[in-house]
């Protein structure tokens, strides 16, 4: 295989895509993570060194590559992934951020943290067991977080001889149960990570396979980081007002557009309060612009003196969210301890962080079946379910389905500060329509709302 460098000027002008891996314990996610790093040349030598003198001491005739992900002693020791592992690679065509992570029930939360972000997700079954429980759980965390490009790579192929039947009977199934989730787009790879097929160079044991590689399909798939497409939302993080003498009646907001574009003379709602109006100017790394989109770090300047503090949502009147107090959610518990009904947590949406009360938990989703266990009372970790809670300001929350970005949110324990549950605004999977659920009682029990 031939070494490419790639330059500076080369990175600039690729496209990013973030993708997770994800798949059943010893399926060969992070052989398949270490394999693409190390057959892409992505692979400093001291660090393929070390790999090489840690499976030397480990009895291994070659280097193991799922060293090179598995960072953690204990993953290591056990020859599992436990925590999400991040790594940074670039070929010519395209740069990555990669999540691996891990297979083990108990760290489903793991997946649903690495797959937020992800535009694709990488789910391996092994050849010899085909779909199991956990392939499914995780085709169907991926729909849920409403991940558009999935891939199933059929691995340990050598196993099996290379039988494309065995393969065939594993894509027709799990496509199959993806498409029924909702996932809108399913490819299909038959891989050997340890041997190296079909992960980088096309393999020659499975002429039968037509399709891509792994590189050249994550190479390839179309990134739709569209957030243009979107309507524009502009969470204000920070209000710049230096009050210096070159500066004297400055007024920025900064922040990071989350959706679509803003442009100069628009006319555009302050959320909450409801005041309106217009862009004045916008600047670019302190230099002015007519329009900007996401993810670009601007600072909007606003032709009337509203008052406007970090939390506020800046968009077009046109375009505005609805506000509200009563949000409806799919949520992934993260933490130890379990949420509950009544239970006091404070809600951050972007960059605007409010008291809120968990009034109901409707459901809990098995995800092997996908079938819902009515009113649980409780969600302990790594638990999928429907809340409903009530806020004590109102919030600009899009459907989750709209905007991955300002449909989500996170539930913190107000006594110290710790993540507790990720949400999902509106409807659960895309091809499904939320119940009618009943209207909430009040409940204010101490907090004022």
């Amino acid at each position: 295989m031939t070494t490419t460098t790639t330059t500076a000027e080369q990175l600039s002008a690729t496209t990013l895509l973030r993708f997770a891996t994800a798949g059943s314990v010893d399926d060969g996610k992070s052989t398949l993570v270490g394999r693409l790093l190390h057959d892409s040349k992505s692979v400093l030598t001291d660090q393929l060194e070390a790999v090489e003198a840690a499976s030397l001491s480990r009895g291994h005739e070659g280097p193991d590559l799922a060293l090179l992900t598995d960072g953690l002693r204990a993953e290591r020791e056990q020859g599992i992934t436990i925590d999400v592992a991040y790594r940074y690679f670039a070929t010519p065509r395209r740069r990555f951020i990669l999540a691996d992570t891990p297979g083990h029930v108990q760290y489903t939360r793991n997946m649903v943290t690495g797959a937020s972000t992800a535009e694709l997700a990488v789910v391996l079954v092994d050849a010899r067991n085909g779909v199991v429980e956990q392939t499914r759980r995780h085709a169907a965390v991926a729909a849920l977080l409403r991940v558009p490009h999935v891939v199933l790579a059929v691995n340990k192929m050598d196993l099996v001889d290379y039988a494309e039947p065995v393969y065939a009977a594993i894509a027709e199934e799990f496509t199959a149960y993806a498409t029924s989730l909702g996932v809108p787009e399913v490819t299909t790879i038959p891989i050997s990570a340890l041997a190296g097929d079909n992960v980088v160079e096309p393999s020659a044991r499975m002429d039968w396979y037509a399709g891509p590689t792994v590189l050249e399909h994550l190479e390839t798939v179309p990134v739709s980081h569209d957030l243009t497409a979107c309507a524009p939302r502009f969470p204000v993080q920070y209000v710049i007002r230096p009050q210096s003498a070159e500066h004297p009646d400055y007024r920025g907001y900064a922040g990071q557009i989350a959706s679509g574009a803003l442009r100069v003379g628009e006319e555009v709602v302050v959320l909450p309060s409801g005041r309106t109006t217009t862009v004045a100017a916008i600047d670019v790394l302190g230099e002015p612009t007519d329009i900007a989109w996401a993810p670009q770090s601007v600072t909007v300047r606003l032709t009337d003196d509203v008052d406007v503090s970090r939390g506020d949502l800046i968009a077009p009147v046109a375009e505005a969210p609805e506000l509200t107090r009563e949000v409806t959610a799919t949520v992934c518990h993260v933490a130890d301890t379990p949420l509950t009904e009544g239970q006091r947590v404070l809600l951050k949406h972007t960059t605007r962080t409010v008291k809120a009360i968990v009034e109901a938990i409707p459901s809990r989703l098995t995800l092997d079946d996908l079938s819902q266990h009515p009113e649980p009372g409780r969600l302990e970790a790594n638990d999928i379910g429907r809340v409903r809670l009530r806020t004590a300001e109102p919030l600009a929350l899009d459907a989750y389905a709209l905007s991955r970005r300002t449909g989500s949110f996170l539930l913190i324990d107000p006594a110290d500060g710790t993540t507790l549950t990720a949400g999902m605004a509106g409807d659960a999977f895309a091809d499904s329509a939320a119940a009618a659920e009943p209207a909430p009682e009040a409940d204010d029990e101490g907090w004022d709302f």
